[in-house]
């Protein structure tokens, strides 16, 4: 096995380890000891990869979204209603919510994200302003379509947009994770999907535009992909 194959499957057994310790233990037990004697390598062989805790979960965090923003591609190329945010953002709840990872990420403690965000800034700002812009050129050729709201500007759509999806992926988070959540998830789901049509939405989109436009949103969510895989957002060492 070449090197570069031998460094890339190292880097995926850290990567699933501190994946199947964050969903056992929680974020704030793993440490990077754990994580390698998990892995069954040294530490010093992880920090040759990721020089920080935060900086590993980061990658776990990137690893997942590749994988979402792909199925979010393949929704939309199969069936153009799932190019209407309303729609894309109750299946991503859904995803959220099944998989072990994605869901101790995003809606188990709101500490995690917020400290992810803050090594975020530093290594992957040009990601995270490629993902601002895929969303908003999203609702641009939605709303160009005529399946979006012409009452809202641009950058109200994209706030109330953000506000919403935002507030029902954190909210129990806050509620302390001991809590159960007071509706199912399914029916949480249909919910964010109901704010979100009501909120940005035209109650009827035209079908037809709706489908000339969702090939083009797909691609933007495949364009996602480019950036997750480019070298400067790979590991250190890969």
């Amino acid at each position: 096995m070449a090197g570069s194959d031998v460094a890339g499957a190292r880097v995926g057994r850290v990567l699933d380890a501190a994946g199947e310790l964050l969903v056992r233990w929680g974020y704030q037990r793993v440490t990077i000891d754990e994580v390698a004697r998990h892995a069954g390598i040294g530490k010093g062989t992880v920090y040759l990869h990721f020089r920080t805790k935060d900086a590993l979960f980061l990658a776990v965090l990137l690893r997942a979204q590749a994988g979402v923003a792909e199925r979010a591609a393949q929704r939309a190329e199969a069936d153009p209603e799932h190019a209407m945010p309303a729609r894309l953002v109750r299946t991503l709840y859904l995803e959220l919510s099944a998989d072990p990872v994605l869901r101790a990420m995003y809606l188990s403690d709101v500490e995690i994200l917020g400290r992810l965000a803050h090594e975020a800034a530093d290594t992957i700002g040009e990601l995270t302003a490629h993902r601002d812009h895929v969303l908003d050129e999203h609702l641009r050729l939605l709303r160009e379509a005529g399946c979006l709201r012409a009452d809202l500007t641009l950058p109200e759509m994209r706030y109330t947009f953000d506000a919403i999806a935002t507030g029902f992926i954190v909210v129990d988070g806050f509620s302390g994770s001991h809590r159960p959540p007071p509706l199912a998830v399914e029916e949480r789901a249909d919910l964010l999907e109901r704010a979100i049509a009501a909120a940005i939405q035209v109650p009827e989109p035209p079908a037809a535009e709706l489908a000339r436009v969702a090939p083009a949103v797909a691609q933007l969510y495949r364009s996602l992909l480019d950036h997750i895989d480019h070298d400067e957002w790979r590991p250190r060492g890969r």
